[in-house]
């Protein structure tokens, strides 16, 4: 078994090992992972954070040892609390990282850091706090930065910024936490799933005070939520069918 970390800022990760493949995730600095099976110009990884797999070019990350990559999956996650910051290189280049990258490789890579960071575990009236740092972030399939993100990149973001573990994708999360009976149970934080009309679930948001929710949906926005679903305030009309209310925390 191989290991890798990432040493750029965003690495797209994606569903066939081809440019033009389906963004399925991203790789964000620090981030580490096992290497499932490596080819001439690509590489299928699993993400030690939450198991998700994919292909990234080879030329997109950094190998570890075994015993690095072990050592690290030990360690508390350091994560970068500034939208964007910088990482200095040994050649003193400087090199920008985003919002939630993990700092925990530093000195694997031999960088520098000097801004924000938190690597414990905060109340759970602070997600909110954290999740209006992502408004106004477009949309993006597979996105997980504030230059674009996803509906469960958004959720597993904020929740992994306030020190708690997510799955990736919206259906995952759905399977993690306790159902709550109806949507007065929730407090601000607790999480809404929605699914389609197949009874699918493909969408998520964080409640909010008040029936409201934050979610991504063409951008990270604020939207009322009932017992129907998303009512969306600009369209003014429902947009996301209400599936389960989860407390994860």
């Amino acid at each position: 078994m191989q290991y890798g970390i990432c040493n750029l800022s965003i690495v797209p990760l994606r569903n066939e090992p081809t440019d033009v493949s389906e963004l399925v995730s991203q790789v964000l600095y620090g981030e580490f992972f096992k290497i499932l099976e490596q080819r001439k110009n690509w590489s299928k990884i699993r993400l030690a954070f939450d198991s998700y797999e994919g292909w990234v070019d080879n030329k997109q990350y950094f190998e570890i040892t075994e015993e690095q990559y072990n050592n690290l999956n030990k360690e508390t996650p350091k994560l970068s609390l500034d939208l964007v910051e910088f990482i200095e290189d040994s050649n003193s280049q400087l090199h920008p990282i985003l919002l939630g990258s993990t700092l925990n490789g530093l000195s694997i890579l031999n960088h520098k850091f000097d801004g924000q960071s938190i690597n414990t575990k905060n109340a759970k009236d602070n997600l909110l706090k954290t999740a209006f740092m992502y408004l106004n972030a477009p949309y993006l399939w597979g996105g997980k930065t504030s230059f674009g993100i996803d509906c469960s990149g958004f959720t597993q973001m904020v929740y992994k910024l306030n020190g708690y573990n997510l799955l990736r994708d919206a259906s995952q999360q759905a399977t993690q936490g306790e159902a709550l009976s109806f949507i007065e149970e929730s407090e601000p934080g607790d999480l809404a799933f929605f699914d389609n009309s197949e009874g699918i679930i493909t969408h998520v948001g964080i409640i909010m005070k008040d029936n409201y929710i934050i979610h991504a949906h063409g951008k990270v926005r604020i939207d009322r939520l009932d017992h129907s679903g998303i009512y969306n305030i600009d369209k003014k009309t429902h947009t996301h069918k209400l599936r389960v209310i989860k407390k994860v925390i």
